[in-house]
């Protein structure tokens, strides 16, 4: 094997032009396709990155009434009771499959959420009401002050936080902490600033995306949800977000726990109006959705670039058939010294896979960098694909293969009287 190897360099250093234009064909194929399926991959992790973030990976779970968001303030029948998530069932959210952090939250918008700050209103923004799980699970940072302790919540002491956008919203130029914010008529002490480790620009493919980015861009008030009765004086429901531990494990494990959410809906919600449910936002979804979209239309240029791979095989089919016809003496001498046609097949046959290996390697190189100046004109993102090379270097030694197999077959079957009187 390893002499046939080194003859087959000899034989492609002895002749580098033929060789090179034999090549040529699988060279220009396998870079296509390098090219096209780094754009692919590229293409496809910018979506997710864009719809969820990178390294976010956290999934809403809202409550439900219907097709729209429940609201204690919209939907007063008495026959519908407001589930209470318990922290029994957030141990139970917590031991569920990939999630790593978890959090229960009440939320107030800007229509209701009646906060003020001397005579100006947080018009515009978001109230939450949070456990002390929400800074981790939602990858915010303390920027000034402190964040929420543990005695903020036994003693329900009536402190705040706002992050970086509330705080130039409600307080421009002004150092927040210690400002008193009045919410829902009562007075709440800033404590601290907040901020998120990645603040990325989500898509915003419908209304509802683009005001829950504007809502999200004015600010959010933060104050331990143990206080939340203090301000708003009425049972509401809340609401959940999980951190996961993979960008693919979002779908299920968001349904999984909203699963275990519904649990909390009381049995006495038997008025079918109701409809109460937990949801989880599917992100995942349509990410795989925009993916499928790219990847088909890219899978057409995929087939259009194999087609000058079965070029470059007839190539090297044609050249390895004139290989055997220059080299006929030379079959005829080795099998007249006793070389079997299974010696002869397969040196042919390692003569054609290393031609067009050797122009699989070089294709691979070629299609990294062409993958690159893609990225750089056109300015799509583009991510190199390991499989892709591996299988690319594997699929041109099997194009060598089969279409050497005539030449080779056609070597081994030679007669060596006649082999050794040819001209």
């Amino acid at each position: 094997m390893f002499e046939n190897i080194r003859l087959a360099f000899q034989g492609i250093w002895s002749h580098k032009m033929r060789s090179f234009l034999t090549m040529l064909g699988i060279i220009i194929g396998i870079a296509s396709i390098i090219a096209i399926v780094s754009t692919i991959k590229g293409t496809s992790e910018q979506i997710k990155e864009d719809l969820i973030g990178s390294g976010n990976n956290t999934v809403n779970i809202t409550l439900s009434q219907g097709d729209s968001a429940y609201s204690a303030d919209y939907y007063s029948d008495s026959s519908v009771v407001t589930p209470l998530l318990s922290q029994e069932l957030k141990n139970e959210v917590l031991k569920a499959d990939h999630v790593v952090n978890a959090t229960f939250f009440y939320s107030r918008t800007d229509y209701n959420s009646n906060v003020y700050y001397e005579n100006s209103s947080f018009s515009g923004g978001k109230v939450y009401g949070v456990d002390k799980n929400y800074l981790d699970t939602c990858g915010y940072q303390v920027r000034s002050g402190r964040g929420f302790v543990q005695q903020d919540y036994d003693d329900f002491r009536k402190v705040a936080l706002v992050d970086s956008y509330a705080a130039d919203t409600i307080f421009p130029g002004e150092n927040p902490v210690g400002k008193i914010l009045e919410i829902g008529s009562e007075p709440f002490t800033v404590v601290g600033v907040i901020r998120q480790a990645s603040d990325s620009l989500p898509n915003m493919d419908s209304p509802n995306e683009f005001y829950n980015y504007y809502e999200s861009i004015m600010g959010t008030v933060l104050i331990p949800n143990k206080c939340w009765a203090i301000p708003y004086k009425f049972d509401e429901p809340e609401n959940a977000i999980i951190r996961v531990d993979s960008t693919d494990n979002m779908s299920a494990a968001g349904s999984a726990v909203a699963k275990i959410l519904n649990k909390s809906i009381s049995s006495t919600n038997t008025n079918s109006s109701s409809n109460l449910k937990y949801k989880a936002d599917d992100v995942m979804q349509r990410v795989q959705d925009l993916q499928k979209l790219s990847e088909s239309t890219n899978s057409q240029l995929i087939w259009i670039a194999s087609i000058s791979l079965l070029v470059g095989g007839i190539g090297v089919m044609n050249i390895m058939l004139v290989s055997v016809t220059e080299r006929t003496k030379e079959i005829g001498l080795k099998k007249a010294i006793g070389a079997r046609k299974k010696t002869i097949l397969n040196q042919f046959l390692t003569e054609a896979a290393v031609l067009t290996s050797v122009g699989g390697i070089i294709g691979v190189i070629l299609g990294i960098g062409l993958s690159k100046v893609v990225s750089k004109v056109a300015g799509s993102p583009t991510a190199i694909s390991v499989p892709a090379i591996v299988g690319s270097v594997v699929f041109s030694m099997l194009i060598g293969i089969i279409f050497g197999l005539l030449p080779s077959v056609k070597a081994a079957n030679l007669n060596p009287i006649d082999a050794l009187r040819s001209e």
